[in-house]
């Protein structure tokens, strides 16, 4: 008989993929074949010329984690409606708040398959959807389907969203994995908390300690979101960010910073071309210049020699800044390494015998 679980959050951005990944990579081990699928799609590319109408219909996180694992075609599932302002606007002056036809598609898909594992990914949050009849409590009734939670968990006092969840979902909620935890408090989350969450009926299956590539972001998103010009090195976009540095200091005192760095985007004055010369010799993604001014050409060339992409922002430093915090943890896991990264992490801190055993599923040790 074949098992669907859905995978959701609390907040946005809290790992949902990365665990969908890693579950997945380990149920392909044993041989079980497995299905992924978001009902309520988030971002989706128009069908390219070869490839089906269904293909057309897939949310960028299911084609992606498809393509990661190899997953068949017939095994990644079309979504059922695309969140966003203009399907939203419709479905609100419809007064129409059911799921429809496309429901019934959904269990027609589920129905089709005989065995193994279908995984559902719902959308940021737990009240998200509700307005197509989609949200993760009505995916969780409608298909009378356990749900893992994955949480980001910063202190104790992120149980609440925790307990409202188990409120909300009751017996459907068939465990939690704490996600983004200081390494140093991963031992300590084990000895005290998660037994202390157990008892308050939250089955913990994982604790991920937080990771800096997962939260980092690419260069490229950096440029979209800043709307920056690319002076240089424009096919080095694909670098990672990872930590943030302002380079506002006297250069002697930002070499020294730089060098405790890594993986960094420096922002700073476009007139500073002494703290800009200083960055490119540490380990930096790349450099972003703020304020009036054109780098001189003997910097743009030491980048073009280094490979590292300059960017020409018209905000000043302090917004610069604003907009790339925001986007540390706040972007969509699409990168191979990180992918990779995410599964490790999953198959060493997540242990799912317990979640298993109540889908039903023989999962060899």
């Amino acid at each position: 008989m074949s098992s669907t679980l859905l995978i959701g959050s609390c907040d946005p951005f809290s790992g949902k993929s990365a665990l969908v990944l890693g579950l997945t990579r380990t149920l392909a081990k044993q041989g079980l074949p497995v299905r992924y699928g978001k009902p309520l799609a988030i971002s989706v590319r128009p069908a390219r010329e070869g490839e089906s109408p269904s293909q057309g219909r897939l949310d960028d996180d299911v084609r992606f984690v498809g393509n990661i694992l190899g997953l068949p075609e017939e095994h990644l599932l079309p979504s059922l409606h695309l969140l966003e302002a203009s399907t939203a606007q419709e479905r609100l002056l419809s007064g129409n708040l059911e799921p429809g036809e496309g429901f019934t598609r959904l269990r027609e898909q589920l129905a089709a398959y005989p065995d193994g594992l279908t995984l559902l990914e719902g959308t940021g949050t737990l009240s998200e959807g509700l307005l197509y009849g989609l949200s993760l409590p009505q995916l969780a009734r409608g298909l009378e389907a356990p749900v893992v939670l994955v949480h980001l968990w910063e202190d104790s006092r992120s149980v609440d969203q925790l307990l409202a969840a188990r409120n909300l979902l009751q017996d459907q909620l068939a465990g939690v994995v704490l996600n983004a935890v200081d390494p140093d408090d991963v031992d300590r989350l084990l000895a005290d908390v998660v037994p202390a969450l157990e008892q308050l009926g939250l089955p913990v299956f994982g604790v991920l300690p937080r990771s800096p590539l997962l939260r980092s972001v690419t260069v490229e998103e950096l440029v979209d979101r800043l709307e920056a010009r690319v002076l240089c090195c424009a096919e080095r976009l694909d670098l990672l960010v990872e930590t943030l540095s302002i380079g506002a200091m006297n250069v002697n005192s930002a070499m020294e910073f730089f060098r405790r760095r890594r993986n960094m985007a420096v922002v700073t004055g476009a007139d500073r071309t002494d703290i800009q010369l200083a960055a490119l010799e540490a380990s930096t993604q790349c450099l972003i210049l703020t304020g009036a001014g054109e780098p001189l050409p003997q910097l743009i060339s030491r980048a073009e020699e280094l490979e590292v992409p300059i960017l020409k922002v018209e905000q000043d430093t302090l917004t610069t800044v604003e907009v790339i915090e925001r986007a540390f943890g706040h972007v969509r896991l699409h990168e191979t390494v990180k992918a990779s990264y995410a599964i490790r992490l999953v198959e060493e801190h997540c242990r799912f015998d317990r979640l298993f055993e109540r889908l039903g599923l023989v999962v060899k040790a």
